[in-house]
């Protein structure tokens, strides 16, 4: 969950920062202004938005910083995977404490439900099992 949301705020970043780059002027526009281009900076006032704007692109540059650092850390940490049946095939299974009953239903009318028994833990036949 925590890698989706550090995912988004990497992509949302990335989109305002390039905004962000593309909206501000170059040193060279500065140049133009001698040609007839100098009304391009009275949108922003005489400075023009160059420290807004920088500020602005500074916050979002530590932000994609911070959080290109924290998914680095993320991908480097090894994800624990689930126990499958396989992984616990070799741990032992607690006996049970005392024989099993079993009621076998419709056995005999007059006599009541027949009754099965079993051992809690049957014996091992040796060399009866494959290993």
């Amino acid at each position: 969950m925590l890698h989706i949301v550090l995912s988004a705020v990497q992509f949302i970043s990335c989109a305002f920062i390039i905004g962000l780059v593309l909206i501000q002027r170059g040193k060279g526009a500065d140049a133009g202004a001698g040609f007839g281009a100098g009304a391009s900076g009275t949108v922003f006032g005489a400075r023009g938005a160059g420290t807004a704007l920088s500020r602005a692109t500074a916050v979002l540059v530590a932000v994609f910083m911070v959080n290109s650092l924290a998914l680095a850390y993320m991908g480097t940490k090894k994800a624990e995977a689930p126990k499958t049946i396989f992984d616990t095939a070799g741990e032992t299974v607690p006996a049970a404490s005392g024989p099993i009953s079993f009621a076998v239903p419709g056995a005999s009318a007059d006599s009541g439900p027949a009754v099965i028994s079993a051992p809690a833990a049957p014996a091992a036949a040796a060399g009866s099992a494959p290993k």
